[in-house]
């Protein structure tokens, strides 16, 4: 049973504010935390699972992120929306994980290449069909975009060339070639999600046997020290 759309508590429709259940957990009803857990499972999974990328260790990310927030509870203002704090407080976690283990590196804004995709890619037949597959999408979604436009997008972002360059071939100017391209772009992401989208919402889904477990995880780990810090 997927925990995002069905729930024994009925919390999708939003019966009780997030503030409420703050109120009850700070006053001393631990059990309500249980709720918020149930109502952000989904959200807080993916936010660590997208720093992590590891189903392994991405429970144990939410554990101590879940024991974090409960355990700072009175440090949540409001100035922000609480599933907002919840979900930076998850990602604050697993970001000192894998740094602490080295695996993590921003990517260089200039060069974003990832050289370890191609090696993951090459080595991975899963990887070359699922490449094979990506790029037959884009390819008909770059056909589609119009006459002018079309141009412009393959000898910028496939071609590689640069704006002057763009603009010296087309015989355009460079703030016409700029003004397609950002258009070209925007439309591509459009196609592409109308071809894709129906999908991206499905997508690093948390059914409920392991909604269970982390939740049972959490209140057991309350339950044994943290029930007087919140």
């Amino acid at each position: 049973m997927d925990t995002r759309t069905s729930s024994p508590f009925g919390l999708e429709g939003g019966e009780e504010p997030d503030e409420a259940l703050i109120e009850q957990v700070l006053s001393g009803n631990s059990a309500a935390f249980e709720l918020l857990m149930r109502r952000y499972n989904e959200r807080v999974y993916r936010a660590a699972r997208s720093v992590v990328r590891d189903e392994q260790e991405v429970e144990d990310v939410m554990q101590q992120a879940y024991v974090n927030a409960f355990t700072h509870l009175r440090q949540f203002n409001g100035s922000a929306r609480f599933s907002t704090w919840l979900t930076r407080i998850a990602i604050n976690e697993a970001l000192a994980r894998v740094r602490r283990q080295g695996k993590y590196e921003v990517f260089d804004e200039e060069f974003p290449k990832d050289r370890s995709m191609e090696r993951n890619r090459a080595d991975n037949p899963e990887q070359q069909a699922f490449a094979h597959e990506l790029r037959r999408l884009l390819e008909a979604a770059i056909d589609s975009l119009p006459n002018g436009m079309r141009e412009v997008c393959v000898l910028r972002d496939v071609e590689g060339l640069s704006t002057q360059e763009v603009a010296s071939c087309l015989d355009v100017s460079e703030d016409v070639v700029k003004t397609r391209l950002s258009r070209g772009r925007a439309l591509l992401r459009r196609l592409l999600m109308e071809r894709a989208g129906a999908a991206t919402a499905d997508a690093f889904r948390f059914y409920r046997p392991r909604c269970d477990r982390v939740v049972a995880n959490v209140l057991a780990h309350i339950a044994a020290g943290f029930s007087g810090t919140a």
